[in-house]
Parts: C-alpha cells; structure tokens; sequence
C-alpha cells in the first residue's frame, strides 16, 4: 500500500447496550471527510435497540452468539472487514469529521507505523454529572499528555493497517480491562506505536463514581503482571510518576491516625503523603483550573484523591496475586474463540 492508493477503511465498532450513544456515534461517520468506508457494528447480544440503529444508519451487523467481550468483538469485526485499514471505535464515542482520513494518511506514509491512536476531548458527549465531567478531563490531559511515540494501545481508538493485525495476530479476547497493554506489547515487538491528538473525539464516559472506581481499580490490579514482565511500558512503574501518586494517597489514608495516637506532632506524615500525591501530577490539576475554574478543580481534587487511593489498593492486591497464583502472572497468556453471525 502507497501514499497514492487511497484504501478501504473498515471501521469496527463494539456494541453492548449503547443505543443511547451508538446513534450520534455513526452520524459522525457519515460526516467523515474520507469516502471510502465501510461500518462493521458487532453487537454483543444486546438487548436494547442497538441492531435496529445500527440497520438504520446502514452498517453491516454482526451479532455474537453469546456476549463475549470488546477485544473478542473487535476480532469478529476483523474477520468480516475487506478494508486495507482497519479503524477500531467504540460505540459511546463521536469522532471528529477529518480524523479516518488523518489515520490514513499517517499508516499510509510510513511503514514502520502499526498503529495510531487518538485521545478524547475535553468535553464529554453527553454530560451526565460531575463525576463524568471529571473522567473526561482526567483522561483527556492523561492521553493527550502522552502525544507521540508509546508502547500501549488506547483501544476505544486506534487504527492499524490489516496486514500489520494479521502480522501481529487478534487482540487477547480474555481480557476485558487490560487487552490495551497486552496487544501494546505485542506490536511494539515489531512495529511502531504512535499516538496523535488530531485523531480524536467526544466520548460518553462514566457517570458514577463508583463505576469509575470499579475500573481503576480492576484494570490497575490487571496490569500489574505486565508491569513486572515489562517496568519500562506506558504507566509502568520506570516512566511514570503517577503510581507514586496513589501510593502517596494510600499511605496518607493509612498514617491519617497517627496524630491521635501518636500525637499532633505526627500530622506532618499524612499531609506531606498528600501533598505528595497531589505533586505527582500537579500539571494535571493546573491545567482543570486553567479549564474549568477553582471550585470545580477543589472537586476535582477530592475526586482524584479516591482514585489514587483505589489505584493505590490495586497495586498490592495485583502484587499479592501474583505471588500467589501462577494463573494470574499469566494472565496475559489465555485463548478464547468466540463464534457468531451476520444479520
């Protein structure tokens, strides 16, 4: 494939009971600038009107025989695509009008590239509460923050040309939370990781702070396996300073009685974690008040500091189920192979 051929770009879509936000994100197909799609949307048998939205808008439906997961759906996708390029996008995200032809024009112009991810603005696609307004400002200033080469995988987003997905074979089905490091690690074996903030859309994060919790404390505890196989990846323990910032906030939890029992003279410990936490991403916190103003970054904070606390817990119980189950430092190593059908 040259810069001059213009391919087919099939665009694979994993779907789960997101009518709600499946409608805005194939209108935002149809406007993009390059004409030469095709829409795969693989249904994970849901039971809203998912595949009656997604005939609507004209995308060819496949729909799982029983439900198996994003990576799992985005292999389906693979095998009914005919596209030279293969644009992998989730259902509750709203792309940008230029960003497949921008992906094209990247994979195209230089070999060495496997994939190209994008980020998330900074403005959710349909906001909720203010603990949805906080998640898409996280991860807007975490992803974006990463422009340029890495050695992850943002898998709601990212583009690869199909013969590099053959080369490097499907995404890991067995791992709903973490298949993004696992493949990451993967390609880079070979191929180059690029992530570019012109790709990149408005996506309908989480509304609930417990929901966002759940996550992070799952795909923290998921990626520890990884981390200790591989310290210099994408938010391993070498190359990011914000591990160190939740296990600040964990300690600064656990040291919180020691001025009662030890006296005031002690309070210095939990305030200097804190603030040690907060200082591991302190760019992160002036770029919410530059954005959306004091009060709503003093949230922000609180919100933050539950996170770093959650991820913090994660870290020791992904550390102890390491030492303790053979299963779970492979976790990495599991093949499944899901079947399905066309409507």
């Amino acid at each position: 494939m040259t810069p001059q051929v213009r391919p087919l770009v099939s665009v694979i879509v994993p779907n789960y009971n997101y009518a709600r936000t499946l409608d805005l994100c194939l209108s935002a197909l149809e406007r993009q600038t390059y004409p030469h799609i095709e829409v795969i949307v693989v249904d994970d048998r849901s039971t809203d009107n998912s595949v009656e939205i997604a005939h609507r808008h004209g995308a060819r439906v496949v729909v799982t025989d029983t439900n198996i997961g994003a990576p799992a759906a985005r292999n389906l996708g693979v095998e009914h695509a005919r596209g030279e390029v293969l644009f992998f996008l989730d259902s509750d995200l709203a792309l940008a009008e230029d960003v497949v032809e921008y992906a094209v024009d990247l994979l195209t112009s230089d070999p060495t590239l496997g994939v190209v991810c994008g980020t998330y603005d900074p403005e959710p696609l349909i906001p909720d509460s203010l603990v949805e307004r906080y998640r898409s400002l996280q991860l807007h200033y975490w992803i974006s923050g990463d422009e340029g080469e890495i050695t992850t995988i943002y898998s709601a987003l990212f583009a690869m040309r199909a013969e590099v997905f053959r080369e490097v074979g499907p995404l890991n089905p067995a791992l709903r939370h973490s298949e993004n490091a696992e493949y990451g690690h993967r390609v880079t074996q070979r191929y180059r990781i690029v992530l570019d903030n012109r790709i990149r859309g408005r996506h309908d994060h989480d509304d609930r702070l417990g929901v966002v919790l759940s996550k992070f404390f799952h795909r923290a505890r998921l990626h520890i396996p990884l981390y200790l196989r591989r310290p210099d990846f994408n938010g391993g323990p070498t190359n990011s300073s914000r591990g160190w910032g939740s296990l600040a906030a964990l300690f600064a939890v656990l040291t919180a009685p020691l001025p009662v029992l030890l006296g005031p003279a002690w309070l210095v410990a939990p305030l200097a974690l804190l603030a040690g936490s907060i200082a591991a991403d302190l760019g992160m916190y002036r770029f919410v008040r530059r954005y959306a103003g004091v009060w709503f970054t003093l949230y922000f904070t609180a919100v933050h500091f539950l996170v770093n606390v959650t991820v913090g817990v994660a870290v020791f119980a992904g550390a102890a189920q390491c030492l303790l189950s053979s299963r779970f430092r492979h976790t990495y190593d599991i093949p499944v192979h899901p079947t399905s059908a066309e409507v």
